[in-house]
């Protein structure tokens, strides 16, 4: 079975992710969505909130595996039994970053490859910062998120707490 990780925040998770997801599906027969708790970034979900959402929002993909994170990404991927990390790109500018990481990670775990995929281009421009701030200030998110993460967004805005 060829088995890929497919890392991130996802916090929360918009139509871009979904389209990465998608096309990781085309390519692989599982893909393990990998949700990194990201307490550095002040999450607005919690990890288990993010995990549900993305459950949420992909529902009846039996090829499709959530689970939380922690440490190593290569440490992940091996417990996995998985050989590849699926990335997005977005533009150009998210590619620096990108390199670096797939360069350390291949340092760190030589049989692990990372493959970039790029989402449709009428996603390129959507980043989850992005969407909690539109979000936040009462913009409609509905076409760029899938319908369980903008009730939560919506939620959290209504008093569930501030996106």
């Amino acid at each position: 079975m060829k088995r890929a990780i497919y890392p991130g925040s996802f916090d929360p998770v918009t139509f871009g992710h979904i389209d990465v997801i998608g096309r990781a599906l085309r390519l692989f027969d599982e893909v393990v969505v990998a949700v990194a708790p990201s307490e550095g970034k002040s999450p607005l979900f919690s990890t288990e909130q993010r995990i549900a959402l993305i459950r949420a929002s992909l529902p009846g993909e039996t090829r499709l595996k959530v689970k939380q994170m922690d440490g190593l990404l290569v440490d992940f991927v091996k417990m996995e039994q998985a050989a590849v990390i699926v990335r997005g790109l977005r533009a150009v500018s998210d590619f620096e970053f990108e390199f670096q990481m797939a360069l350390m990670n291949r340092r760190l775990a030589p049989e692990v490859e990372t493959i970039f995929l790029m989402p449709k281009e009428d996603y390129s421009y959507i980043s989850s910062r992005i969407v909690k701030e539109v979000a936040r200030l009462g913009g409609d998110v509905s076409g760029v998120v899938p319908a369980p993460v903008g009730a939560a967004l919506r939620e959290k805005s209504a008093g569930g707490g501030t996106p």
